[in-house]
């Protein structure tokens, strides 16, 4: 499965968004609730719809970058926030992305989201955005990782294998306040550069 740009276009031009909860995610909410400087340097890649996004805005949050390959997530961003910089909105790949010093990038769905063998590219490449002692927050799957997705699954022991040797591993823990549909099966996490 070729999971590139045409691959994500056609899904959300087929309105085929299992992964679309239409709202921001609950663990992150109160995440983002709890940070108190609105000008932390924001990354949401594989931002979807950009729920996230949207509630940093209306919180206050001026500094907040959006990813996505897909086009139509990004306008309907812009739609929502029509004040949001266009250099804000970034279309492009991942891995191909040269902004860097971020002091927050927000993970929801995206990692999930990417072929299993680009895990450790996508480790390296958050090391290179994140600023020192920036953090990577978010959640991830906690069921078996198999070929049949996306979303791709995985463990906490995978994490902490992939993860721990270049970030110091602050929280990896099941998310008590998930959507019903994804009790249990999701890992709240922030790990530090």
């Amino acid at each position: 499965m070729n999971l590139n740009r045409d691959y994500w276009e056609e899904r959300y031009a087929a309105n085929n968004l299992g992964w679309d909860i239409g709202t921001v995610s609950t663990p992150l909410k109160d995440y983002i609730d709890q940070l108190e400087d609105k000008n932390l340097k924001i990354l949401i890649p594989g931002a979807g719809n950009g729920y996230e996004a949207i509630y940093l805005h209306k919180s206050g949050f001026t500094n907040v970058y959006v990813m996505d390959l897909a086009r139509q997530p990004l306008e309907k961003i812009k739609a929502e926030i029509p004040e949001i910089q266009n250099n804000r909105l970034l279309q492009g790949d991942f891995f191909d992305l040269e902004l860097q010093d971020f002091e927050l990038i927000l993970e929801q769905t995206f990692f999930c989201a990417l072929n299993p063998e680009l895990r450790k590219n996508y480790v390296q490449k958050m090391l290179q955005l994140l600023k020192p002692g920036g953090k990577l927050a978010g959640l991830l799957f906690d069921f078996p990782l198999t070929l049949n997705g996306p979303p791709f699954g995985g463990s906490p022991k995978e994490y902490e294998e992939l993860f721990n040797p270049t970030f110091t591993i602050n929280v990896l823990e099941r998310a008590i306040n998930s959507i019903p549909p994804r009790k249990d099966k999701e890992l709240f996490f922030i790990f530090e550069k």
